[in-house]
């Protein structure tokens, strides 16, 4: 368990933070949020003790293991992919290495040194096995297929792989080394829908400690049981997803309103008094002892959500062709080698379209074709008249010179300034009064990435192309985005993992897979999610929305969640069976024989249960002992299937195991 107490920050002169305490226990996944600059990752680097903090301290027990996920990987990649994700265990590692040295003295050694040896092998073994050792390399090729990595990719070294996939690379061997508390800072920046949904089940059922940033409405309401929110120098802890975050921070807001009301009140009363008997000498002890209880008091201060002051602004763009882009039976690829073949799509004027697909199967590729950068194999692409394009990708936040200001980046690129007040563009994007004027160096990350839509927004176009814009975006940042998008009157081209941002913005997907490219009239579910990229079908759920306003007036944008899911409060197994106790309390002619009775029924459910958990665990061995098989990951569809049934197979016996721990329970409650 991990412990923070007490923890204050400044940077710059600034307070990042002040007096956060709060409790990482096994079991506990927390959603911390908070808007950009408000000092997440700096918290974040306390607890994993990259930093120092100004006040208080962190405290985790020395046998407990931490896993850290940052933004961004500063080492120099080595090694292939596989190798990367088996790091993650090194205790497993280490025993493999032992069990291989002692297999070489039990061949080379005699008598009493040999006999140790045996000795030392049996343990070393039962151990690797206890460990899941056998099944090491088989669990590392699962989590690398559910993060998009191919057998073949698998195999590749780290060097020849992008930032984005060697993050992918790094947060499977933290999920292999399955550690004790597990931090990620934006785990899912660069995934796609089929990673992010794969990644949302498996860290659903993380049994060890977890704290996670996210702007992810969907993930966030789909992984943690926790959210803490940073804002205002405080940390604010709710119970619950992102649904039950925003209902009880309204609620709470509310009553902090009330209290501050009440307090201003009392307060004006005693001032009222000092000022009305301060030169009284039959007063003055009176009046000393209120000026001492003010000055005691304390204030209770109002939070200020500190949101951007405006919506992001475009400039009106001239009016394009009706047909903005058309392909025509196209096929396109590099090099003569096709990746999406016959095409056939028409993007008319004002759609908005989200392109969604595993990495690596076409987007970008589609992207350059539309943009006409990339030539049709086969085919044709037809750009309409007038069409005017802006492209923002991913690394354009992080090409920013930190030696310039936003005002001075920004102009750089628009050049003929004319008539546009470059501080009110900039005001519009987060960046009022002195903010223009802070160095790109010393701005977040999630302000970079502010900035950069600036650059890309700022010039009058009709067709806007985006490619993961809300990286490191707040939440208050990605509501604006979406609003800002509702409201351009040109036509989108957006590819984005965040789901809640497709919802509300698209009005069409481009599902992009398997060498095709589909269109969907309107946001399907079972396309935005497809149900076999988390290797089981999700249950249904009602998602929620943040509960903004929407811009025709007050209520929640698209309703909110039920409290409490219908199951969460199911019967509970370990209750005696038949009912509980009559009134009154038990006769003395029956007691013993009832008593008897319930024993023998619930020792007869134990034993049922036992069976049923012996061949899920069974079962789950079965599976392992496939995956263990190098020559099955030559087979990409066999490895996703089998991996789907190991996924089931765990969590059936991890149920049943459940299951018979209460019901032996309830045996040894029912025995005295």
């Amino acid at each position: 368990m991990l412990t923070a107490s007490g923890l204050s920050k400044e940077f710059g002169g600034r307070e990042l933070f002040r007096n956060v305490t709060f409790e990482l226990r096994p079991g506990r996944r927390i959603a911390l949020v908070g808007g950009n600059g408000a000092g997440k990752t700096t918290l974040i680097e306390i607890l994993v003790g990259m930093q120092e903090p100004d006040n208080g301290q962190v405290h985790m027990p020395k046998t407990e293991r931490i896993g850290y996920l940052p933004q961004d990987l500063a080492d120099s990649p080595s090694g292939t992919v596989i190798e990367e994700a088996m790091a993650g265990q090194e205790h497993v590692q280490e025993l493999a290495s032992r069990i291989t040295e002692l297999e070489h003295l039990i061949a080379t050694a005699k008598g009493a040194e040999h006999e140790r040896a045996l000795n030392d092998y049996g343990e070393v073994q039962s151990r690797f096995e206890q460990m899941g050792g056998y099944a090491a390399e088989a669990e590392a090729y699962r989590v690398l297929a559910g993060l998009g990595f191919t057998a073949t990719a698998a195999k590749q070294p780290l060097s020849e792989l992008s930032g984005g996939w060697r993050m992918r690379a790094a947060l499977a061997r933290l999920l292999v080394a399955a550690p004790d508390v597990l931090i990620l800072d934006e785990p899912t920046n660069h995934l796609d829908v089929d990673s992010v949904a794969w990644l949302e089940q498996h860290l659903a059922n993380w049994p060890g400690a977890l704290l996670f940033v996210s702007h992810d409405r969907d993930f966030i309401d789909a992984v943690a049981e926790r959210v803490m929110e940073l804002a205002n120098g405080t940390a604010s802890e709710y119970i619950g997803g992102f649904a039950e975050f925003v209902v009880q921070r309204e609620e709470r807001l509310a009553a902090v309103v009330a209290a501050a009301s009440n307090q201003a009140k009392k307060v004006a009363d005693v001032e009222k008094f000092i000022d009305r008997f301060r030169y009284k000498a039959t007063k003055a002890r009176q009046v000393q002892s209120r000026i001492k209880t003010l000055e005691k008091l304390d204030r209770i201060v109002v939070p200020t959500q500190k949101e951007l002051a405006a919506k992001f602004a475009f400039p009106e763009p001239r009016r394009s062709a009706r047909v903005v882009v058309e392909f025509d039976n196209a096929s396109v690829g590099y090099d003569g080698e096709a990746i999406l073949e016959h095409v056939n799509l028409v993007i008319e004027r004002g759609r908005k379209v989200a392109l969604v697909g595993p990495n690596g199967a076409g987007k970008t590729t589609l992207v350059r074709s539309l943009l006409g950068e990339l030539a049709p194999i086969a085919g044709t692409i037809t750009i309409g008249h007038n069409v005017d394009t802006a492209r923002f990708e991913q690394h354009q936040a992080e090409v920013l010179d930190i030696n310039r200001s936003g005002f001075q980046e920004l102009l750089a690129t628009v050049g003929d300034v004319g008539t546009r007040n470059l501080r009110t563009i900039l005001g519009s994007f987060g960046f009022s009064g002195d903010g223009a004027d802070r160095l790109i160096g010393d701005l977040s990350g999630g302000e970079r990435t502010r900035l950069a839509l600036a650059k890309t927004m700022v010039h009058p176009v009709n067709l806007l192309v985006l490619d993961e814009p809300t990286n490191h975006l707040d939440l208050p940042s990605c509501d604006l985005l979406e609003d800002a998008l509702q409201a351009y009157p040109g036509t989108v081209i957006l590819v984005t993992h965040d789901r809640h941002l497709i919802r509300g913005v698209a009005d069409a997907l481009v599902d992009v897979r398997d060498g095709k490219a589909v269109w969907y009239e309107g946001v399907d579910e079972r396309v935005l999610t497809p149900a076999n990229a988390a290797n089981t079908p999700p249950a249904p759920k009602t998602r929620a929305a943040d509960n903004r306003s929407s811009k025709n007036g007050g209520g929640s944008k698209k309703g909110k969640r039920a409290a409490n899911d219908a199951g969460r409060s199911g019967s509970d197994p370990s209750a005696p069976a038949g009912g509980g106790k009559k009134k009154g309390g038990d006769s003395k002619g029956g007691a013993g024989g009832n008593n008897h009775h319930q024993v023998k029924e619930l020792r007869r459910q134990l034993r049922a249960v036992e069976k049923k958990w012996q061949t899920a665990e069974n079962k789950v061995a079965e599976l392992q002992a496939k995956l263990a098989d190098p020559a099955i990951y030559e087979q990409g569809d066999q490895v996703k299937e089998l991996a789907r049934e190991h996924d089931m197979a765990k969590d059936a016996a991890a149920k049943l195991a459940t299951q018979w721990e209460q019901a032996a329970t309830a045996v040894e409650r029912a025995s005295g």
